[in-house]
């Protein structure tokens, strides 16, 4: 029609698509059709949703009522990194490079969760959860196809759905009432009406926004999985962060084999625990807590120049992490100082020590400095590590077989104690190292099995490099 029938004008008029679902609202109508669905279909879910909207004493939440169980994953690594498990009504966000494995990760534990078999034995996890697994990049066949190499495809309560439009995920997640929903991944879930496009601000703080409220209002635990920036932060840019309950990052070199999953918010626990997976051509593989990472040879090795051991605390366990330098040829005024995985500026602390306390000439030395298995060193305590292994680089000089490094260097050239020295001592001593080298303190240490240096300068410590 070239003509418009109301003001008779020529060529007024402009073509627009209409999508069915662009004038459905996801919570229209969400209370009451919940209720009735919830009733007819299970008592595990949210309480009375009637009384949602009304103000009542903190005391009568819940009827007096003891918190419901946490939600078991099934990885006992993602259990401790939450907390004890998913909470109820909770959302969660898992972000992490390409190619870390994010999707792995969640469709194992959604895998675990919908299998009775594959879940722990605890009184509190013995109930079948139902697991919605929505998958906004692949089609459910490619989902099938992982699963099964992953060996989760015989989950009885795992259910697929490949969708992109939030109207649907909803209504399909209001039809099957789970207990956990997982959306693989957020930024490309999208609201018809809204003139924006998919992965876009404004998409993703209405989507967000409608997913928190719709587990707020039902119980369901969702879990969002989001993209990273260039910068290695959560694409939005940080706007997810304020609205979910936890936010963990899946951090690790895709070309190691090991990942760390560290929580950095988290409103039902602690942010200090991290969980360490190995990436296997079967899927991620739990690792034992204490598992020394990057100490690929062990403390039987042999004397490594430039490599210093460091038990590192990162919440309830220590992780030992291999800190290697290497010092070159450079030009005086323009040496270079490079780091992977430890803290630049730190590190250049460093280097200045040694120059003014040790007598070593670096200006003209080009310094590198990095973390064997991809685990980001940030902890004081690895100070004195991070300076022998300079030292020993610079001198061609190691320390003897089976020998763990602890201590934080001041501006002094002093060795300052640490925290939790004596845990530190006893976990190196356990996975094999014989000598440890800790600051000289009035408390004497005593590890069976070990022999303990304590070390009050820099000199000193030197003085072990043979």
């Amino acid at each position: 029609m070239g003509k418009c029938p109301d003001c008779n004008a020529w060529d007024a008029l402009e073509e627009q698509r209409v999508e069915r679902s662009a004038g459905k609202d996801p919570q229209r109508g969400l209370i009451e059709g919940w209720q009735s669905a919830h009733q007819a279909a299970s008592d595990e879910l949210s309480p009375e949703l009637a009384s949602a909207a009304q103000a009542v004493p903190i005391g009568s939440v819940g009827n007096g009522q003891e918190p419901r169980a946490r939600l078991r994953t099934g990885i006992g690594e993602l259990d401790r990194v939450l907390g004890g498990g998913l909470v109820a009504g909770s959302v969660v966000l898992i972000g992490g490079d390409p190619g870390i494995g994010k999707s792995t990760l969640m469709l194992q534990a959604a895998g675990a969760m919908g299998s009775p078999a594959g879940r722990s034995t605890e009184p509190a996890t013995t109930s079948t959860l139902r697991v919605l697994y929505v998958s906004s990049e692949e089609s459910a066949e490619q989902v099938r196809m992982r699963a099964a190499r992953l060996g989760v495809d015989g989950a009885p309560n795992l259910f697929v759905l490949s969708d992109t439009n939030l109207a649907r995920i909803v209504e399909q997640t209001r039809k099957l009432l789970p207990h956990i929903l997982v959306i693989d991944s957020v930024q490309m879930v999208y609201k018809a009406d809204l003139d924006a496009s998919p992965g876009s601000i404004a998409q993703l703080r209405r989507c967000c926004a409608e997913l928190v409220y719709l587990a707020k209002l039902s119980g369901i635990a969702v879990v969002l999985v989001g993209h990273v920036t260039k910068d290695g932060q959560l694409a939005g840019p940080r706007l997810l962060e304020h609205l979910v309950d936890a936010v963990l990052y899946f951090e690790g070199d895709r070309y190691h084999a090991h990942r760390i999953l560290r929580g950095v918010k988290n409103r039902f626990g602690t942010t200090l625990e991290i969980g360490i997976f190995e990436m296997t051509g079967s899927g991620l593989k739990e690792v034992p807590g204490g598992l020394a990472v990057g100490v690929l040879e062990g403390p039987a090795a042999g004397a490594k120049v430039g490599a210093v051991v460091c038990p590192m605390m990162t919440g309830t366990r220590c992780v030992l992490v291999e800190v290697q330098a290497l010092t070159a040829t450079g030009f005086l005024g323009a040496a270079k100082r490079k780091s992977s995985g430890l803290d630049a500026n730190r590190l250049a602390m460093l280097i200045a020590v040694l120059e003014q306390h040790a007598g070593l000439r670096l200006a003209d030395r080009d310094v590198f400095a990095s973390s064997v298995g991809g685990l980001r060193v940030t902890e004081p305590a690895a100070d004195l590590a991070l300076l022998l292994a300079i030292a020993g680089a610079h001198f061609k000089r190691a320390l003897s077989p089976g020998t763990a490094v602890i201590g934080e260097v001041g501006l002094g050239g002093e060795v300052r104690a640490v925290m939790q020295t004596e845990q530190r001592a006893s976990e190196s001593a356990r996975l094999g190292f014989k000598r440890i080298i800790v600051p000289d303190t009035r408390q004497k240490l005593k590890i069976p099995g070990a022999e303990i240096i304590p070390v009050r300068t820099i000199a000193k410590a030197i003085e072990e490099l043979r």
